[in-house]
């Protein structure tokens, strides 16, 4: 528990940036275009406050001009992977021509990292399921397909803070680092707000089985993801690529939905699924962090063919 913060910020103001130009230059390369042609950048990361800002570094690092326009978003935690999809949507579709680089780069086990103790329980629990990752994609409006090659359509994003959940899940920089702070409810007040959320996303286009769209859900632990599940009476595959997310990688805080996302539209492809959203049409990527915050997506799948 002795003073820590000059030490972990030294790692992360250096160390995000760096991890966060790999899961760039991949999404760069596979959308097939000039990285002149990025207009936007929108980062987010709750390991480490700097200033200028990881943006500012990854620009440098990766060689993107100086007129790239930035957003910057710091501790929005496990729900940032679908703010930052939510503000891009926004950018791209008010911007004519926009191509917009949306980056989410985590350290947990150097923000968060303790020593174990046997009476601090939070502090267990985090190390149990946070871990480290990155991951970027590039959103626009009107794409040339000649080049680029959509993966899904993002038709809608809200966000709802839920009700009488304050301090259910909290972060606080503290000298020692970052303090997690994590209830044993989280799990019940999602699973008993989720109905709410998906209704009014899903209410103007008529849908109301869930069953019946392709998920792609923040695994912030297996209690969530089974109580959702019991909740909504979802068939078990319908949370199979959160699973295996949280799985192989755990609760990377803001890149695990697009994790999700990637192994989604991967095992489409390589099952033959017709689209890349299990071969359904339409569906959800929900986000959920401290707040407790949910932000609900409603995405729009591609053909495979």
């Amino acid at each position: 528990m002795a003073p820590t913060l000059d030490a972990r910020q030294d790692i992360m103001v250096v160390e995000v940036p760096k991890l966060a130009k790999e899961a760039a230059l991949k999404a760069i390369n596979e959308w097939g275009q000039p990285k002149s042609e990025i207009t936007h950048i929108v980062f987010t990361t709750i390991s480490g406050v700097d200033a200028p800002g990881a943006d500012f570094q990854l620009i440098k690092l990766l060689g993107l001009s100086p007129t790239v326009k930035r957003v910057m978003m710091y501790h929005l935690g496990c729900y940032g992977g679908g703010s930052v999809l939510r503000v891009a949507k926004d950018l791209a579709e008010n911007n004519k021509g926009a191509r917009v680089l949306v980056v989410c780069s985590e350290l947990n086990s150097v923000s968060g990292f303790k020593g174990p103790t046997e009476t601090d329980f939070h502090t267990l629990l985090g190390q149990a399921i946070f871990a480290d990752g990155a991951a970027a994609l590039i959103v626009g409006a009107d794409p040339d397909t000649s080049v680029e090659r959509p993966l899904f359509q993002l038709v809608s994003a809200g966000t709802r803070i839920l009700p009488d959940s304050d301090d259910m899940v909290e972060g606080h920089l503290r000298q020692t680092g970052l303090s997690i702070s994590l209830s044993k409810d989280v799990a019940k007040t999602i699973s008993g707000n989720i109905g709410k959320c998906l209704e009014e996303a899903f209410n103007k286009i008529g849908i109301s089985d869930w069953n019946s769209i392709f998920w792609v859900s923040h695994p912030g632990g297996p209690a969530i993801l089974d109580l959702i599940e019991g909740t909504l009476s979802l068939k078990e595959e319908k949370l199979k690529a959160s699973r295996k997310v949280l799985s192989e990688y755990g609760n990377m805080s803001s890149p695990t939905v697009m994790f999700i996302l990637d192994e989604m539209r991967n095992k489409s492809i390589k099952e033959g699924k017709a689209t890349t959203g299990e071969g359904f049409d339409w569906g959800v990527l929900l986000g959920f962090g401290p707040g407790l915050t949910v932000e609900t997506i409603v995405l729009r799948s591609i053909s495979t063919i």
